[in-house]
């Protein structure tokens, strides 16, 4: 008996099921195959405009900052703004995302630019999420080797480009996106829904930002 296959008999024991009673087993396919929709909150269904203005509400509310931008060609100057404000080393680490492969880096001829992800040493990285969520001002991003995982969490400095027309009102869109996108069976290892900077007030009650992962998060909308 494999461990996984102890630790499901253990689980099953606790519960006083034996894993083969139809009755779960048909809960659990319909789960999966029909992915019911829970209760939507009507505070994110608006018109594109006002769930847009939405989204930057809310996440400036839990301690980001938001850039709005016309065009993509618009990231690199951003890009290089932002570390200038904050007096940090003009470096960025991104992953092969196509979308900012394709942005004119050499706009920025100060701005060193490397690709891949983050063992660390980074101050600053950059991600592109494939949504943001309006109703609560959070980022989608999908792992693997254009976004990698580690960029959202290990640099001090995270941030996150989002196209306006990808934001929408509530989570349930965005997973019924992701979805149709991939395909049954072929999501990404993991979704990041990343909602603010890392904080924690865990000890005397006290806000500290950066506790488990970045200390500040920039978001740049693009349209």
């Amino acid at each position: 008996m494999s461990s996984r296959d102890a630790i499901l008999g253990r689980i099953r024991r606790s519960l006083g099921v034996s894993g083969t009673d139809a009755t779960r087993l048909a809960a659990v396919h319909h789960r999966l195959t029909e992915t019911p929709v829970n209760v939507v909150p009507a505070r994110g269904q608006l018109p594109d405009a006002e769930r847009v203005e939405l989204f930057v509400r809310k996440a400036c509310e839990i301690f980001a900052t938001v850039a709005r931008l016309d065009s993509r060609d618009e990231v690199p100057a951003a890009v290089a703004e932002y570390l200038r404000d904050r007096n940090l080393p003009q470096a960025i680490r991104r992953g092969e995302d196509p979308r900012l492969a394709s942005l004119p880096w050499e706009r920025e001829a100060q701005l060193a630019v490397t690709i891949g992800p983050s063992v660390g040493r980074d101050l600053a990285g950059l991600s592109h999420a494939d949504a943001g969520v309006a109703e609560t001002g959070t980022v989608v991003l999908t792992s693997g080797v254009n976004n990698p995982t580690t960029l959202n969490f290990l640099p001090d400095h995270h941030i996150v480009v989002v196209d306006a027309s990808t934001i929408k009102g509530d989570y349930e869109t965005v997973w019924a996106n992701l979805r149709e996108r991939f395909g049954a069976g072929v999501m990404p290892r993991t979704v990041n829904l990343v909602t603010g900077p890392s904080r924690s007030a865990d000890i005397e009650e006290t806000l500290l930002l950066g506790a488990h992962g970045p200390r500040s998060l920039h978001i740049l909308v693009v349209g």
